[in-house]
């Protein structure tokens, strides 16, 4: 993990996003450190971004593109790119320009300094959120804070989806998500109850100017209430596996 020459896989779940993907693109190239790889995870054919994809894949080679085979939505795209990148730290981005590219130098800085997980976070000095529905807002701002004061979890926004994470642990978690953006808060939260270091940098989110959002805030609550209360316990349940470790064995030398 000390290495710079760990390739970056970058993995795009897109919905309709034909008009955004250009300028992400021009984001990618003008913020993120080489050497790369862009995943467009697609869930179905007649998808917007596709021509325009295709189009500028045939000049960078960088650029492939993944038909989510396990099921519609976001869990279940965001899974698929986690199979399909091979090598080095995998950052979820989103493709409607809301996250801030210039913010992955500092999470890959924090990544080779051990952080297994690097979470960007609009809730900390620094961060900011600007635009978005006022419920989802405030539901989200509630939960990152809770879990940062009661139970310890190591960023003040449990709910961010930008996210850095190590590809090895994210494959020794095994993501039960299925269906929303719920998949951040799951893999954080397993990534503090096994003890593992996680890192935060401070983010401007900016709601989307154009395209289609996939957020379903009352479909997908029930998932995130599921992973709160995880990592409400974590701190516990962490206490625990680790008292468990520390048991010496009882076979007789």
């Amino acid at each position: 993990m000390d290495s710079t020459d760990d390739q970056l896989s970058v993995i795009v779940p897109v919905y309709n996003e034909a008009e955004n993907f250009p300028r992400l693109i021009d984001e990618i190239e003008n913020c993120l450190p080489r050497p790369y790889l862009v995943l467009i995870v697609y869930d179905f054919d007649e998808d917007t971004t596709l021509p325009v994809a295709r189009k500028m894949a045939e000049t960078r080679p960088y650029l492939s593109l993944v038909k989510n085979d396990l099921g519609r939505g976001p869990a279940n795209a965001l899974r698929a790119g986690f199979q399909e990148a091979q090598s080095g730290p995998a950052l979820v981005v989103m493709a409607d320009l809301s996250d801030d590219l210039h913010d992955v130098a500092e999470m890959l800085a924090l990544y080779r300094d051990g952080c297994r997980v690097v979470c960007a976070s609009r809730y900390v000095r620094g961060g900011k959120q600007l635009g978005g529905p006022f419920l989802k807002r405030t539901l989200s701002r509630l939960a990152g804070l809770s879990l940062y004061y009661m139970a310890g979890l190591p960023t003040h926004d449990a709910t961010n989806n930008f996210r850095l994470y190590d590809a090895e642990l994210v494959n020794e978690m095994q993501i039960e998500s299925e269906h929303g953006f719920e998949i951040a808060l799951e893999l954080t939260a397993k990534a503090f109850v096994r003890g593992e270091r996680i890192g935060e940098v401070p983010t401007v989110w900016k709601d989307r100017s154009a395209g289609e959002s996939r957020f379903r805030l009352f479909r997908w609550l029930p998932k995130y209430l599921r992973w709160y209360r995880y990592a409400l316990f974590g701190r516990w349940r962490a206490a625990k596996n680790r008292r468990t470790t520390a048991q010496p064995s009882s076979t007789a030398e």
